[in-house]
């Protein structure tokens, strides 16, 4: 009994400090979150909370700015090739139509050679292979000179669409100059088909152009507003410029 009531007197005074001391530790800690709670706020409320109202950064939007800034670069690049693509058609059509307009002028100087006869020549073996010589001869110049197209050059030799060999050469000298004229015609035609093609991605190329270099300077002015000069409109260095529209005469 003495034993037992010695170890009680001992530990019951040493448990009754120990929970004394957390006791107090407790009421400080409490103390402490109230009179400060935003101290303790968890770092991933704070993480979550609602950020919209607040501007996006200045490196955010410098980085923006530049890559508007390269893509208007290169779509004022692309115009430009555009335009000196549209230039190149534009030049092939007015060659195309002299040429056209020089098949057309010459083709109209035998418009009544069909109202004539033809010479009369000794109908002979040897007279129509001349001719037949004379033919192709003709019709291989006027390809090499680019007027006779390959096809037609083809139904020459193959005597195909009205070629007869047998036909006096007078006849077949007003063949060909029609068959240049009527080949130069449609390679004036796809000139022109190219030409309005070019145009249209000129214009297009030059409108993209104009829309990033806008949007290049708007991105600039967020981030740098007092040093951006405004971006220059539109010049012929980047908008094709009217063309002149040649239309074939009529052909007789």
């Amino acid at each position: 009994m003495n034993t037992v009531l010695s170890q009680f007197l001992i530990e019951v005074p040493t448990a009754t400090v120990i929970w004394s001391a957390l006791l107090v530790l407790a009421l400080t800690g409490i103390t402490i979150l109230v009179a400060r709670p935003e101290r303790d706020q968890p770092a991933d409320a704070i993480a979550a909370a609602p950020a919209s109202d607040a501007p996006p950064p200045v490196a955010d939007l410098r980085r923006y700015a530049e890559e508007v800034a390269v893509a208007a670069s290169g779509a004022a690049q692309t115009a430009r090739r555009h335009r000196t693509a549209w230039l190149a058609a534009h030049d092939a059509v007015e060659r195309a139509w002299q040429a056209y307009d020089e098949a057309e002028t010459l083709a109209r100087r035998f418009a009544g050679a069909g109202a004539l006869p033809s010479p009369r020549t000794p109908r002979t073996p040897t007279e129509y292979a001349g001719r037949e010589r004379w033919l192709h001869q003709e019709a291989v110049a006027a390809h090499w000179r680019g007027e006779l197209s390959v096809e037609r050059l083809r139904d020459v030799f193959a005597h195909r669409d009205g070629w007869d060999p047998r036909r006096h050469p007078v006849e077949h000298e007003v063949m060909l100059a029609r068959a240049v004229r009527e080949d130069r015609r449609t390679a004036y035609r796809a000139a022109a088909g190219r030409e309005r093609a070019a145009w249209r991605d000129a214009e297009l190329a030059a409108e993209a152009a104009r829309s990033l270099a806008a949007e290049a300077h708007a991105a600039a002015q967020r981030w740098r507003p007092t040093r951006v000069p405004l971006p220059r409109p539109a010049t012929s260095a980047t908008r094709p410029a009217p063309a002149t529209r040649w239309r074939p005469a009529r052909v007789g």
